[in-house]
């Protein structure tokens, strides 16, 4: 392939020796810039990391696209494809909200909140099940690593949601994957990931804590007729 799209799927740099696909290093910067546009609560978040994902997905799948690890990643390449669709759904929500102020108040795109126990035994329900269900499926198709990639896959999908639907455990769930998917990408070679990997969990540390204290500063409102989160301090 010739072209801007064929010098980016062909380009490498090498860092210590290891040749480095500079299609990773962009796909984790947009989804570097997703995580602090979602810090910020900026509707643009989900689009621009969607982009990440397009990107990221052929760097995982090494059988289709020609990559310098030996490892195919199944989980990871397939997380990208859910990151897509979940990221539409959180894109649409964002917006919807943003479109619902009232009584003179400045629509957000989100407002953090705590899940409700229900949501928390949900979201429990769906960690246990989706990892146990990815991990044969991963490991018949040869994933590299399919029981940590099975949780990679199913916490990731969890947090994409939560953050969706502005719950302030939606970071804790980012730092549960990060502790697996960092030693799992460092052994495949994926370097650059294994480092936005350890950064992110440092970074989602600091998003939890914004999002926790923004939490304590929101009431309760009445939006278009359902109920929804308006901000007091912004």
């Amino acid at each position: 392939m010739t072209g801007p799209l064929g010098w980016l799927l062909d380009a490498q740099l090498h860092v210590g020796g290891s040749p480095v696909l500079l299609r990773e290093i962009v796909g984790n910067v947009f989804g570097l810039l997703s995580a602090l546009l979602g810090l910020r609560r900026v509707v643009w978040a989900w689009p621009v990391g969607m982009i990440g994902n397009a990107l990221l997905l052929t760097v995982f799948l090494g059988g289709v696209f020609a990559t310098p690890q030996a490892h195919d990643l199944y989980g990871q390449a397939g997380r990208q494809v859910f990151f897509f669709a979940v990221s539409a759904y959180g894109w649409w929500r964002w917006q919807r909200n943003r479109r619902g102020g009232v009584d003179g108040e400045p629509a957000v795109a989100v407002a953090p909140r705590w899940a409700t126990g229900r949501e928390r035994i949900g979201v429990l329900l769906v960690a246990v099940l989706g990892t146990a269900a990815a991990y044969p499926v991963l490991a018949a198709l040869g994933s590299w690593g399919p029981l940590p990639d099975a949780w990679i896959l199913t916490g990731s999908l969890l947090a994409t949601y939560g953050m969706a639907r502005g719950w302030v455990e939606f970071w804790l769930l980012w730092i549960a994957v990060d502790a697996v998917g960092v030693p799992l990408l460092l052994r495949g070679g994926f370097y650059p990931s294994a480092a936005m990997y350890l950064f992110y969990g440092a970074f989602c540390v600091w998003g939890f804590v914004s999002w926790w204290r923004t939490s304590r500063t929101t009431r309760p409102a009445r939006v278009a007729g359902r109920p929804s989160y308006s901000e007091v301090v912004a």
